[in-house]
């Protein structure tokens, strides 16, 4: 059974950054696709962001160019690293993994496996 666990939300003006940090129990045939998630009050969770065992990342139209999803195999971690963030980018933020790399974007329903969450507050 796959365990994740994010780290590393807070609180941030506009304009500032974080690094979120998602430990991943292990590495295997279910975590060939991993993704960030977030979700606003009163809003449905949406996909931020994607990244294969294959290494191609998707990233949501609003986020491109100011997130980054990377991951590294010997730390068994996932990280989101979060630049020029905007009030709007407000929300829970959740990892999640399922095995399906040929089908590894932004749609929630495919993942079988999600973290906790840990939240992002951006003020203007």
């Amino acid at each position: 059974q796959v365990q994740l666990v994010e780290s590393g939300g807070g609180s941030v003006q506009a304009g500032g950054s974080l690094r979120l940090s998602c430990a991943i129990s292990e590495y295997t045939y279910s975590t060939r696709c991993m993704g960030w998630f977030r979700q606003a009050p009163g809003k449905e969770r949406e996909g931020v962001a994607s990244i294969g065992s294959d290494g191609i990342t998707r990233y949501w139209y609003s986020i491109k160019d100011r997130f980054t999803i990377s991951q590294d195999n010997a730390k068994n971690t996932l990280y989101l690293q979060m630049n020029s963030l905007k009030p709007e980018d407000t929300g829970m933020y959740y990892c999640a993994a399922h095995p399906w790399v040929d089908w590894c974007d932004l749609g929630t329903g495919r993942y079988k496996y999600w973290g906790q969450g840990t939240q992002v507050t951006v003020s203007s």
